[in-house]
């Protein structure tokens, strides 16, 4: 119940524990400061906030390779080999590998040069500067590492692929490139005794109306 006469309420005096308390409380509100709740970050590349005129990212040490980016094998990540192109794949030609050298080609070779590699590409039909066709004397007796260093550095007007394409599948359209050339300009000794003897005849002549 309450006191009907507040005039002799007494209370009694705050324990010395709770002074502490209190005390403690008052201390660590003064503490808090709005940079508590908004803590400063590093921005990435900016220039730190700790060490004037540097850069809020550490510069890499010296020889950092990023995981899976090693390139020990200059061969395959260049075409070159002492700065001589290579005329060979740097691992077995196999159906699979051709399979997916045509794939990659009709994604990102053949708006330009062309399902069959003549240069007539559909943005070249569009206005595009036409590249050479593959089938010339010049571009059919060059190595394999060529077409892999265009498609890495770009040559001319076509720009480089390498962050469009992997190295392997680099690799593995060079070899189809190849294949394609091969399709229209296979020596003769090349096929089969059976395939040379039908080359070798002459071809039927045509009956009137269109029929053999």
């Amino acid at each position: 119940m309450l006191n009907p006469n507040p005039m002799t309420d007494v209370r009694r005096p705050m324990s010395v524990s709770r002074m502490l308390v209190a005390a403690g409380l008052l201390v660590v509100a003064a503490g808090c400061r709005q940079d508590m709740h908004n803590t400063p970050t590093a921005q990435p590349l900016r220039e730190s906030h700790f060490v004037k005129g540097v850069s809020s990212a550490r510069p890499l040490v010296e020889g950092t390779i990023a995981r899976g980016t090693l390139q020990d094998d200059a061969a395959f990540f260049t075409g070159k080999s002492d700065a001589v192109l290579v005329d060979a794949l740097p691992f077995p030609l196999t159906a699979e590998v051709l399979d997916r050298g045509e794939q990659r080609y009709n994604i990102y070779c053949a708006p330009c040069h062309g399902v069959s590699g003549n240069g007539d590409g559909m943005i070249v039909k569009r206005g595009f500067r036409q590249p050479p066709s593959y089938h010339v004397d010049r571009l059919r007796t060059l190595p394999l590492g060529h077409y892999y260093d265009v498609m890495t550095n770009g040559f001319g007007a076509m720009p480089d692929y390498r962050a469009q394409i992997a190295p392997r599948d680099r690799w593995a359209i060079a070899a189809y490139v190849r294949a394609l050339q091969l399709s229209q300009h296979a020596p003769a000794s090349e096929f089969p005794q059976e395939e040379r003897d039908k080359l070798s005849k002459p071809a039927a002549a045509a009956a009137p109306g269109g029929h053999k």
